[in-house]
């Protein structure tokens, strides 16, 4: 059976108001403990009785008996703490400072205790009256301290042994009868114990505030690694091979793109000529008429004609005409190697993304009942009834709409939908705690990321406010890229290896779905699967 001092600790036998060992522990009828002396200096002090730890109320003083159990306990505590090694007693002696007894008169001892009462410290022997005589038993001791009278009040003479929160300083009880007697006043016990309460909940915010630092700085850490690990995987050569080409197309297409547009300027001109040759024709004619009527005696005619001849004729306002092949060689040059390079930008993009392929399938126990999905769950289309499918609660019940089984809560993952046939179709990502019921609102707010077809060839991205796209031809197969960390969410067509939209500055904190809706079939017009393809 293991001993007691090997179970034991000092906070478990330790006195909550003297915060010392206990000397003569007697407990509570609510069943805490204290040192004798402590709890009925505490009760002495205080206008009613009450528990200094649970403030339980007590309509009578109880009678205190010492706990001769705890009592024994502490013994044996003291007794293991005697036996010590002597670096723990040089660590003790070095926690007071080397005090020396105040009552020896020849060879100074160190103090074991000071005394408030008598503003003395005393070494073991001089405290044994302290121990035995009633009346000094009742005198408040601590660790031995040097400086003494910092704990005892200057004016009265007598221990601090209370502190007034309105003037938030240390006072005796004789103070709390004179200048303090109507302020608020307790125990520098109960004082400390609150402070200590506001201490921890300070401590908590503080290893909170510490906590959020590290998880940032892992994040700092993390995101310079994985843009190191992209830069690896990204060919600079080929980047810069890709301008080379550029600029060898422009070097090759440009006598003819400024052949077309000198052909073109060329065409313009002659119609602006004969334009203004017809106005002059007209201007002509308007001027002999002017003149003609200037010359006239018939005044009657004059009046007559003159309104008709006041309404200018009609001409087009020439001050801001130019030609449109005003453009610069240099700046032809520029503008063709910028497009032709944005281009080629976003096939080595989408070329780097393609690494990030994952392996999507339809969920079927998400799909609104008037979709159809294929047996290997890589196509789906919308049928003209409904089926007969349990209305679990992650299904879509009105929206035509199925997601991926697969859900991804970090790194990036790509893939790729045929829209080739279809009139309309909504492609994206969704949080999963999305609403699949009724009416749906597709926004990032809402959890939606999309982008859409209505109408054959209407295409939107539904961001907050939604945005028109204007592509320059319509997409075939549409590939979908996702970097979690990074809250981007972009859209490419593979086909022409181009960007089509991207959500960008997200803020993602739940798995993210895949999300299809091949739209309503429209009498057989929109008819065509959305078809997940493998990425080549």
């Amino acid at each position: 059976m293991a001993s007691s001092s090997s179970v034991l600790s000092e906070d478990q036998l330790q006195c909550s108001i003297c915060l010392d060992v206990f000397t003569d522990p007697v407990s509570t009828p609510c069943g805490h403990n204290f040192c004798m002396i402590c709890l009925n200096e505490f009760w002495d002090s205080s206008s009613h009785c009450q528990c200094p730890m649970c403030k339980t109320d007590y309509l009578e003083r109880p009678e205190l008996r010492v706990n001769m159990f705890i009592s024994g306990l502490v013994a044996a505590f003291k007794k293991s703490v005697q036996v010590k090694s002597s670096s723990a007693a040089d660590q003790v002696r070095s926690k007071t400072k080397n005090v020396l007894c105040d009552s020896c008169t020849e060879e100074k001892l160190e103090a074991l205790k000071s005394c408030l009462h008598c503003g003395v410290s005393f070494c073991n022997t001089h405290l044994m009256l302290h121990k035995t005589t009633p009346k000094l038993m009742k005198h408040k001791l601590m660790d031995p301290v040097e400086n003494l009278e910092d704990y005892i009040c200057q004016k009265h003479d007598r221990p601090l042994e209370l502190f007034c929160r309105d003037d938030q300083t240390h006072v005796c009880q004789f103070c709390t009868e004179g200048e303090h007697r109507t302020h608020n006043t307790v125990s520098i016990w109960m004082e400390v114990v609150s402070k200590k309460s506001e201490l921890w909940f300070m401590q908590v915010e503080v290893q909170q505030m510490i906590q959020e630092r590290l998880r940032k700085i892992e994040g700092i850490k993390h995101s310079v690694a994985l843009k190191n690990k992209i830069t690896e995987k990204v060919d600079i050569v080929e980047i810069f091979s890709a301008l080379m080409r550029c600029i060898e197309r422009s070097q090759a297409e440009l006598p003819k793109v400024m052949e077309e547009k000198q052909e073109a300027a060329e065409m313009q001109a002659e119609e602006f000529i004969k334009e203004l040759e017809q106005e002059i024709t007209e201007l002509k004619r308007r001027n002999t008429e002017l003149e003609q009527l200037s010359h006239t005696e018939d005044h009657l005619h004059f009046l007559q004609i003159y309104p008709s001849l006041r309404i200018p004729p009609h001409t087009k306002n020439w001050t801001d005409f130019s030609i449109n092949s005003h453009l610069s060689v240099i700046t032809l040059i520029r503008k063709m190697i910028q497009e032709m390079l944005r281009m080629e930008v976003d096939k080595i993009e989408l070329k780097g993304l393609q690494q990030y392929a994952v392996d999507v399938t339809l969920d079927p126990d998400t799909a609104c009942p008037v979709l159809i999905l294929s047996d290997d769950g890589k196509q789906v289309t919308c049928g003209d009834t409904e089926q007969d499918l349990p209305d679990n609660p992650e299904r879509f019940d009105i929206c035509v709409s199925v997601l991926g089984k697969e859900g991804f809560s970090s790194g990036r993952f790509y893939y790729e939908v045929q829209v080739r046939g279809k009139t309309k179709w909504d492609l994206g990502v969704t949080r999963e705690s999305i609403n699949r019921k009724g009416e749906i609102t597709a926004s990032p707010e809402d959890g939606y990321w999309s982008v859409r077809l209505r109408n054959e060839t209407e295409y939107e991205a539904l961001d907050s406010p939604r945005v028109s796209l204007s592509l320059k031809q319509a997409p075939q197969k549409v590939g979908v890229f996702v970097d979690y960390e990074e809250g981007l969410i972009s859209f490419y067509d593979t086909d022409a290896k181009s960007h089509i939209y991207s959500f960008t500055g997200q803020t993602f904190t739940e798995k993210l779905y895949p999300l299809f809706s091949p739209g309503l079939n429209d009498g057989g017009e929109n008819s065509a699967p959305l078809i997940i393809c493998p990425v080549n």
